[in-house]
């Protein structure tokens, strides 16, 4: 395994704990320094499902309040690094009210000279309706 695939995983791994961190007291921003270390914030740049794109900052306002409202899992397809990227091919498990959504997410991490996450590609297939896709 590359040195990028691991902080991919490592990313993902987090994410997973926020999910569940996020449902107990005490909760907030400051809760996701560790994935902001793996990040270059101040170059960082989201492209999402609906070609929108964040900053770090505007991906944070986004992702805090998305992992108090749901539950969040994942189950590996595929993972590829291929110089400064990775493509990591997951399905996506999302519960929210009691309403759950499957979808394929096929996401792609780009790296800064010093391994930080600069860019990052997020491409979904599946349906997007029900609670667990409405915003928080």
């Amino acid at each position: 395994m590359g040195d990028l695939t691991a902080k991919v995983l490592e990313y993902e791994r987090i994410v997973k704990d926020l999910c569940a961190r996020a449902k107990r007291p005490g909760y907030s921003r400051e809760d996701w320094a560790e994935l902001t270390a793996l990040v270059a914030v101040d170059d960082f740049e989201r492209v999402g499902i609906h070609r929108e794109t964040m900053s770090w900052s505007e991906y944070l306002d986004f992702m805090v309040p998305w992992a108090e409202a749901k539950e969040f899992d994942t189950r590996h397809r595929r993972i590829t690094e291929v110089g400064d990227l990775v493509f990591f091919e997951i399905e996506e498990h999302h519960l929210r009210d009691g309403q759950a959504a499957v979808v394929n997410s096929m996401n792609v991490y780009q790296f800064d000279l010093a391994g930080r996450i600069c860019h990052l590609d997020v491409y979904l297939q599946g349906g997007l309706g029900g609670a667990a896709f409405q915003p928080a």
